[in-house]
């Protein structure tokens, strides 16, 4: 992407999609925009899309962007953090995140339970057992769930990633995460992204994690 970010275009794919989603999930599917490397002007596109919140991977682009004034400041969004999470990050993103996505293990739990009393969370799953990848395995999800439970927190259901380049293995994935959830009564499925979105939504997810879709490839890519 190169020049100015088109906001008012922006805001028509996210309309779109968030009307699509509607439609094929009845009602079940809710998006979230993924602003990754784009300006804060695509937050205000959400903002003008109706939409009141915004993923981000990093914690200093998080900060960066949640202390801009740009686009009319972004302070009335709330902030999912779907990037791995690093212990020593939590307490700079304690007041500003609305739902960690990426909680895997127990230190992470004890760390945003300390720095957050009752945040809410997300465990991450990883399904396919990739080298390198963030998430626990399923047969950790119940105990971790159980723990988090026990801190007081808000553990609202599970996160998970598909497999790279495999659209049979990831549905498998993805139904895999959603029966866990539901096994154990958890109401929030976050799963699926701009190439996995329909499987995600044939499999049950709540919550698709989009950004090249609505705002385009991102710059320097």
């Amino acid at each position: 992407m190169s020049g100015v970010f088109d906001t008012n275009a922006a805001t028509e794919r996210i309309a779109a999609l968030v009307a699509d989603l509607a439609e094929r999930s009845a009602g079940r599917t809710h998006l979230l925009p993924v602003t990754k490397g784009f300006p804060v002007a695509a937050i205000e596109s959400a903002r003008q899309a109706g939409l009141r919140q915004v993923g981000e991977n990093y914690a200093q682009e998080i900060l960066a962007k949640y202390e801009d004034p740009v686009g009319g400041g972004v302070g009335d969004m709330a902030w999912h953090l779907i990037g791995r999470l690093q212990r020593n990050k939590v307490r700079r993103l304690a007041d500003v995140i609305a739902l960690w996505q990426t909680i895997d293990r127990v230190e992470l739990l004890d760390e945003v339970a300390k720095r957050s009393p009752a945040a809410s969370v997300l465990i991450q799953v990883d399904a396919v057992g990739l080298p390198g990848r963030g998430g626990c395995p399923p047969g950790d999800v119940e105990g971790l769930v159980t723990h988090g439970v026990s801190l007081g927190l808000d553990v609202r259901g599970l996160m998970t990633v598909g497999a790279p380049d495999d659209r049979a293995a990831t549905r498998r994935v993805f139904r895999t995460v959603a029966d866990l959830a539901e096994r154990l009564g958890l109401p929030e499925v976050s799963m699926g992204m701009t190439d996995d979105l329909d499987v995600a939504v044939d499999c049950g997810s709540t919550l698709v994690r989009v950004g090249r879709a609505l705002f385009g490839e991102r710059p320097g890519t």
